[in-house]
């Protein structure tokens, strides 16, 4: 079942995790949502586990900026996020390769 909200979204997230693809790895992900769908939320991978809390974490490894409406697009399979991120629409500031990480972290997720 797709998310309706992003905050359904990152609530649900953590079980979505390929525990074997998060072996070894550690990472902070900062997602800044913006407009109607917005808010500000980080997860955490460690341990082979995913957490998730809202608010901004002091310091992660990379930052994902964009709009609520372009995340939920993005997780619905109605927008491609390399293509939101190349329109400028999605940024990315950090460790770019930890971005593109994620679709392996999370296979099940478009």
């Amino acid at each position: 079942m797709q998310p309706r909200t992003v905050k359904e979204f990152f609530r649900d997230l953590p079980a979505k995790l390929d525990v074997a693809a998060a072996d070894g790895v550690e990472a902070v992900y900062q997602f800044d949502l913006s407009g109607p769908e917005g808010g500000q939320y980080y997860l955490t991978i460690k341990d082979g586990a995913c957490s998730v809390q809202e608010g901004v974490h002091q310091d992660p490894h990379v930052t994902l900026s964009l709009s609520g409406a372009d995340c939920l697009g993005i997780l619905e399979g109605q927008l491609d996020g390399p293509s939101v991120a190349l329109s400028g629409r999605l940024r990315v500031s950090g460790d770019l390769g930890l971005a593109i990480q994620l679709k392996v972290l999370f296979p099940s997720v478009r």
